[in-house]
């Protein structure tokens, strides 16, 4: 079978096609021919500085859609031929991919294969940030970074679902702004100015909830753009900084909250709540509810391309590699 895979750390161009054997699936796994695989923003972490990556060589790729292949010993519920997404350890961008049985949803009726794709990291990611984690109740504020991207894309919808009384967004640049409004925000602003903008917004009062994948000095402003007992949820450290700290100096004062999450630890630590949360954030896609927009398509043999693509922090929605899509 094709596979992605790169022997050393750096820019897109280690990433190579190789020829690999047909993986088969151990107790508890799932072997995947896989249709499309997502892109992400760890996969390109994994690629040039090692996030995650146990050896090299590494086949990176976290999520995937296809039809099962086969599965090993003590699997129940899933059966070859299904139509599936899955969230791997690592090992998407290729013809057959293995996860284990516990990350393997099935695909709920009228969700092709293209859309299951974008589905295993970005909703429950979601799903988790404004519902579990943050805690978003009726008519509380929330301000989201990286808000055309493709956590950001669909944290606006979900945070209106959800009742939110004003949904803010950050983008990095003015030409992503366009793209946040139409995913449901009602105001967006640009660049590390965010804190103005939301005291303006806001009449001074700051915002309940601030999602924050960036990390380091984003953090640090964002915890001055929240409201007195506002609550930020840091899902990741885009920006690269060093660990952020906060301590009594910044919380104690407006009784501020800092809480953290990872799709991929939740994914290892206790399943049976992935499932639960997948689920919930599934059902908003199959009722049409929430949308993510597939803004680029490669072919698996041109995952460098994607991945320039996305480096170059220009791209909006979801990026996907096909491998043997309809």
């Amino acid at each position: 079978m094709r596979a992605i895979e790169f022997q050393e750390f750096g820019g897109p161009e280690v990433l190579r096609v190789t020829e690999a054997p047909v993986p088969e699936p151990g107790p508890g796994e799932v072997a995947i021919d896989v249709a499309y695989a997502g892109v992400n923003f760890a996969d390109l972490k994994a690629r040039s500085e090692g996030y995650r990556v146990p050896a090299l060589p590494f086949r990176p790729g976290l999520e995937v859609s296809g039809r099962i292949r086969a599965v090993g010993p003590g699997v129940e519920g899933l059966a070859p031929g299904q139509e599936v997404a899955a969230l791997t350890a690592h090992g998407g961008y290729a013809e057959v991919a293995l996860a284990p049985a516990a990350t393997v949803f099935a695909l709920p009726e009228g969700i092709p294969l293209r859309t299951g794709a974008t589905l295993p990291t970005v909703l429950p990611t979601v799903q988790a940030l404004i519902h579990e984690v943050g805690r978003l109740r009726a008519g509380e504020s929330v301000l989201v970074h990286g808000a055309a991207g493709g956590v950001g894309t669909v944290a606006g919808q979900v945070a209106r679902l959800a009742g939110a009384g004003a949904v803010y967004g950050v983008v990095s640049r003015p030409g992503k702004a366009e793209e946040a409004l139409a995913s449901g925000y009602d105001e967006v602003f640009v660049g590390d100015g965010f804190p103005e903008g939301v005291r303006r917004a806001t009449g001074g009062r700051g915002v309940d909830l601030v999602l924050d994948p960036v990390g380091g000095d984003t953090l640090r402003r964002s915890l001055g753009a929240l409201a007195r007992f506002g609550r930020l949820v840091s899902y990741g450290n885009a920006g690269g900084a060093a660990p952020w700290q906060a301590g009594p100096a910044e919380l104690y004062p407006r009784g501020l909250s800092v809480a953290g999450f990872s799709i991929l630890a939740l994914a290892q630590d206790d399943p049976r709540a992935l499932r639960a949360i997948a689920a919930a954030s599934f059902r908003l896609v199959a009722s049409g509810a929430v949308e993510l927009p597939i803004t680029a398509e490669f072919p698996l043999s041109e995952a460098a391309e994607a991945h320039r693509l996305m480096d170059g922090r220009t791209t909006t929605g979801k990026l996907l590699l096909r491998v043997t899509g309809e």
